[in-house]
């Protein structure tokens, strides 16, 4: 088991609770990535909005690619993996600057493909939103065509919202970044399939897990493709002295402040999305449905858990926690 953490790039990844000491500034992420590859953790996962979905619209959010690039060149051992909204990034140049970085970064840097699904942020930056299977369609040629531009010269391409003819594209990377992606439903899952080297799931029970991960490998070897690299899942840990400390801090942060509010933004994110499991507001109060693990207890207990997802086919844990700097360092001795 390899074991990765989320940049915080929005700060806190907590709606309901304001004393949370992470901070959303270079200095506090610069400063969490050179101490968490020094305890061990082997990848950050940088994610990619322009509006702040956590605290709300007003709230600050920094570039996810500019801080990653800026983490490629500080580091030396830990992968970096940037979310990457396609609607967002013309591809062309994208090729371009994931090979120039994958040398700034001596091929570290990695890309979390993700076909978005906030409509408001896409309306205030100016950016066309797609209907659900459009836009996984638009995801796969676009990962097409990176491979394309990383790999042939002249390269061309036709499909149905791109179109390359007799495009050169260098220098080529001499190891390709690898790409992850994740998605639930069956669009999403098919698409995945065709182009992604690891596969990424938002939580669950062992079982269920399992049962994603014997279905996309099933996927691909139907599809006459080689295995996947891997299959991660992202999960937010909390660690006590006992476990009735762990589930008092659930409590404590799954609370609700503000139901208005609240209700709103669940149902931004849940109209957009096509999920495969119903998301409680209770897991709905850390990001990214990081609470589906159930990865809270004592060191010992959350041990035995993670070793079950282990025996179900995870090989990467993709942590967030609250206050970071502190439960990083806390889970690396306690856990790794």
């Amino acid at each position: 088991m390899k074991f990765g953490y989320w940049s915080p790039v929005f700060g806190s990844w907590l709606r309901n609770v304001d004393d949370d000491t992470t901070q959303c500034s270079w200095e506090y992420i610069k400063d969490l990535t050179l101490k968490a590859e020094k305890l061990g953790y082997s990848l950050t996962l940088v994610p990619e909005l322009y509006l702040n979905d956590i605290k709300g619209h007003k709230a600050p959010c920094l570039d996810a690619w500019a801080v990653a690039t800026a983490l490629a060149s500080i580091t030396q051992k830990i992968e970096i993996l940037v979310a990457l909204r396609p609607q967002y990034h013309q591809v062309a140049i994208t090729a371009k600057e994931l090979a120039t970085l994958a040398q700034i970064s001596n091929h570290r840097f990695s890309i979390n493909l993700v076909s978005a699904w906030w409509e408001e942020e896409a309306r205030q930056f100016g950016i066309d939103f797609k209907a659900h299977d459009d836009r996984y369609t638009f995801l796969s040629e676009y990962a097409q065509i990176l491979k394309g531009f990383w790999s042939q010269s002249p390269f061309s391409f036709k499909g149905k919202y791109f179109e390359f003819k007799d495009s050169y594209n260098e220098p080529k990377p001499s190891t390709k970044p690898l790409i992850y992606a994740g998605g639930e439903s069956e669009t999403g899952r098919n698409a995945i399939t065709q182009f992604a080297d690891f596969y990424l799931m938002h939580g669950g029970t062992p079982s269920e897990i399992k049962a994603k991960i014997k279905d996309m490998k099933a996927r691909r070897a139907k599809a006459g493709l080689g295995e996947f690299k891997g299959f991660g899942m992202a999960a937010y840990i909390i660690i006590k002295n006992t476990q009735e400390e762990a589930l008092a801090e659930l409590k404590r942060i799954t609370t609700i402040k503000n139901e208005d509010v609240y209700a709103n933004s669940y149902q931004d994110f849940t109209s957009n999305s096509n999920l495969n499991v119903e998301l409680s507001k209770a897991e709905y109060s850390v990001s990214n449905r990081g609470l589906r693990a159930n990865l809270i207890g004592t060191a010992q207990q959350v041990r035995a858990k993670i070793k079950e997802f282990e025996e179900a086919g995870v090989d990467l844990l993709i942590i967030q926690c609250a206050n970071m700097k502190e439960e990083l360092k806390k889970i690396a001795h306690e856990l790794f």
